[in-house]
């Protein structure tokens, strides 16, 4: 029976998790997997919360010198988040020759590069299922599923706590700042929610997943991104009278050399797959040119999770002979067009006078634009003799839209935009 010892490098929620699975099923993994896999070291500062994991303190530190002379360590996971220490940690490990596993989104999307040389040169392997979409398989679907298509499409909700969010806000009317209370204090939401509600976070994975999907360097940089603090519960309400329902979404696109890469909130149809993904559940779409569309669902963040994904790359890279190498990824620097002027429909609600020819005028704009209306709702005037109006459009350019508005807003009886939403088919 092969002998796979492991280090993990935090022991937050998360890693409390993958330890918890790796001390309950070694057995298990012994029986189904041919592997004996030990817990060699644990990096945690708090020992009170190895004590109540039952983690026997002799192998407790904060030395990662203890970790990387180790020669029965294979295997590194680590969980601290965030860039520092664990670059220099990992890297350290990967130059002494033990492959890397990791959840850390944020470090491997800014500096995936660094970490594909160390891995190089140490001869060792990257491992990251667990950094995207929690215990959903996505990494492992792209990479060793489809590998007889070009993907062309990539298109899903990947970030657990604005899905909560707008879920409470779509199925009870909550305020966006009462259901994100909400999501804190279920621990869907940290205490700076700045990562998840202004995507930030399904932007590093939407890098991850893209770059994985294209064979290219997707960066962070070249991802629009836009979140979802000014989503109210009135374009939601509207939206679903349409018969939609908003997400927060990451679509990627690879038409030619040239990549289309985004995350905002959208509407989408209710009868998509898509709409009926609520609270915290995540759920990606993938369009290959064999295959056609499939799709994966599944829990999107917790501790048992994308504990399950930790150690179901642990397992992966106790069995590999040869590690997998992303050259695409050694350079700093993106390569290919970036698609920056997108297409799309999109939900425009205003607000406007109660005075004859107004809306003629906004229609013409459009129509002088060459954008086609697919819906038009004007409201009842409120107490302040204000009209909400609420457009659809066709399919068009997000420069045309722009340019669009920029003329509306200047236009007489107009009296400001107040929500602009893609829609997404």
């Amino acid at each position: 029976m092969k002998k796979v010892g492991v280090a993990l490098l935090g022991l937050g929620i998360v890693g409390g998790g993958t330890y918890e699975i790796l001390k309950k099923n070694r057995e298990h993994f012994k029986h189904t997997q041919g592997l004996d896999i030990e817990v060699r070291h644990v990096l945690e500062k708090n020992v009170k919360r190895c004590e109540d994991l039952g983690v026997d303190l002799s192998i407790v530190s904060t030395d990662i010198e203890k970790v990387v002379n180790d020669p029965n360590t294979q295997i590194v996971a680590e969980f601290f988040g965030g860039i520092e220490p664990a670059k220099t940690f990992l890297i350290k490990a990967l130059k002494s020759g033990k492959s890397i596993v990791t959840s850390n989104k944020e470090l491997f999307s800014k500096h995936w590069a660094e970490l594909e040389r160390a891995a190089k040169e140490g001869n060792a392997g990257l491992y990251f299922e667990a950094s995207c979409v929690g215990g959903v398989p996505i990494i492992r679907t792209i990479t060793e599923g489809m590998q007889g298509n070009r993907i062309l499409e990539l298109k899903g909700i990947i970030n657990g706590t604005t899905n909560y969010i707008l879920s409470g806000m779509s199925q009870n009317g909550t305020p966006y700042d009462e259901a994100l209370k909400s999501a804190q204090e279920l621990g869907f939401a940290e205490f700076d929610p700045t990562s998840d509600v202004d995507g930030f976070d399904a932007t590093y994975k939407l890098s991850i997943l893209s770059s994985l999907c294209y064979h290219r360097n997707v960066p962070i940089e070249k991802i629009y991104r836009e979140g979802i603090r000014n989503i109210s519960v009135s374009d939601i309400t509207i939206g679903k009278e349409l018969g939609m329902t908003l997400k927060l979404l990451a679509i990627s696109k690879c038409v030619g050399d040239k990549v289309e890469a985004r995350v905002h909130p959208a509407f989408v149809p209710g009868t998509h797959p898509l709409a009926a993904v609520s609270e915290s559940f995540n759920a990606v779409y993938l369009k290959g040119d064999s295959v056609g569309d499939i799709m994966l669902y599944g829990r999107g963040a917790g501790a048992l999770p994308t504990g399950s994904a930790i150690v179901s790359d642990i397992i992966f890279a106790a069995k590999q002979s040869e590690h997998a190498r992303y050259p695409y990824m050694e350079a700093e620097a993106s390569c290919g067009e970036f698609v920056s002027d997108f297409s799309t429909k999109y939900y425009i609600r205003l607000s406007a006078s109660d005075e004859e020819g107004t809306l003629g005028r906004i229609a013409g704009v459009f129509g002088k634009n060459n954008i086609n209306l697919l819906s038009v709702i004007q409201r009842n005037p409120t107490k302040q003799n204000s009209v909400p109006i609420v457009f659809v459009t066709s399919t068009t350019k997000e420069s045309t839209i722009n340019k669009a508005l920029d003329e509306i807003r200047k236009l007489a009886g107009v009296e400001g935009i107040r929500s602009v939403i893609r829609v997404e088919d």
